[in-house]
C-alpha cells in the first residue's frame, strides 16, 4: 500500500473521530485494497476498497463513475440510488451501481452494530472514485 493510500486512511480516521465528538452521524471508514489496471481494456483499471460503516453512519450523496459491484461481508446496510427503490442487505447480498447512478442512500442499518463491505468499481485510470453531489 501507498503512502498516499496509508495517509488518506489515516485522514478518514480522524474524521471519523471528529464527528463523532462534534455529535455528527459517524462517516464511513475507506481503506483501498487493490488498484490493478486492464491491460486488455485501455485506460481502465479496477479499484477494489473496503468500507466500515461505525453504528449510525450515513454516508454523502456522491457518484461513482464507475460500475460499482458491493458486497457485505457483514452486518446490515441501506443502499439506494437515484430512481431506484431503497434495499437492505445483509451478509452475502450484493448490489450494483452503474456509470451514471447518483448514490441517493447509503448508511449502516443498526445504530448500535457496525457493517462492513466490500466495493469493486471498474474505472477510468486514476480517477476519483468518489465524487460528492450537491
Amino acid at each position: 500500500m501507498s503512502i498516499w493510500h496509508t495517509g488518506k486512511h489515516l485522514l478518514l480516521a480522524c474524521g471519523l473521530l471528529i464527528a463523532q465528538q462534534a455529535g455528527a452521524a459517524p462517516e464511513a471508514v475507506v481503506t483501498p485494497l487493490l488498484t490493478q489496471d486492464l491491460p486488455n481494456i485501455p485506460g481502465k483499471e479496477v479499484l477494489m476498497i473496503s468500507v466500515d460503516y461505525p453504528p449510525g453512519a450515513v454516508d454523502p450523496v456522491h457518484r461513482h463513475d464507475a460500475h460499482a459491484f458491493v458486497y457485505v461481508l457483514e452486518g446490515s446496510i441501506v443502499m439506494g440510488v437515484k430512481g431506484g427503490k431503497e434495499v437492505t442487505l445483509t451478509k452475502g447480498q450484493t448490489f450494483y451501481e452503474g456509470l451514471n447512478d447518483v448514490h441517493t442512500i447509503g448508511r449502516n442499518a443498526s445504530k448500535t452494530q457496525p457493517a462492513k463491505f466490500i466495493v469493486t468499481l471498474i474505472k477510468d485510470k486514476g480517477a476519483e472514485f468518489f465524487i460528492p453531489v450537491k
